[in-house]
């Protein structure tokens, strides 16, 4: 059982994650890694942001824990708004679905939780801290400051972690935004 020093992690990938924990450990957290992105398009690319999750959560000695991938259950709740530009209501939608599974997790585990979504320059933290702000424990970091990207990505380089090109919904691999985190 966690206690409310343990802080859930909400992880997207490994090269967003790896400057967030090693962040978070510098402060003294206790951290638990949560990969949940049932948002990813197949599950082979599930998978494959899963391995290097993975070594992250090796690397730095955190407990992992996966849950189950359930790309039905994303795409109802973005229903209606697949058609969206990217940073428009869909990417509301999505981080409210994966943030909602992480908030769940976090209570039944009496913890707190935030994500790895704010390092990324792709995404707005105020939307963020926006959807976050309905659960009680969600604590709202803002990980791009103190150069967070820039740290998680040498990290992601000196691991080798698999660096992914989108977002990860079929819906930003298909031309809406190409970058590379």
């Amino acid at each position: 059982m966690a206690t409310m020093e343990e802080l859930l992690l909400h992880v997207c990938c490994a090269p967003c994650g790896g400057g967030c924990v090693e962040r978070l450990l510098e402060e003294g957290r206790r951290v638990r890694l949560y990969y949940s992105n049932s948002n990813i398009a197949t599950p082979e690319e599930f998978e494959r942001r899963l391995d290097s999750v993975k070594v992250l959560a090796r690397h730095f000695g955190v407990p992992l824990e996966v849950d189950a991938y359930d790309h039905a259950a994303y795409l109802a709740a973005i229903s209606g708004s697949e058609h969206e530009p990217e940073h428009g209501a869909r990417c509301t939608k999505c981080f409210a679905f994966n943030l909602g599974r992480a908030a769940a997790r976090a209570e039944e585990l009496g913890a707190h939780f935030t994500t790895t979504l704010t390092v990324s320059p792709h995404k707005c933290s105020r939307t963020i801290f926006a959807v976050g702000e309905v659960w009680r424990h969600f604590e709202p970091i803002d990980f791009k400051k103190r150069d967070g990207f820039l740290r998680s990505n040498r990290i992601a380089r000196e691991l080798g972690f698999y660096r992914q090109k989108f977002c990860g919904c079929e819906f930003s691999a298909n031309g809406n935004t190409e970058y590379r985190i």
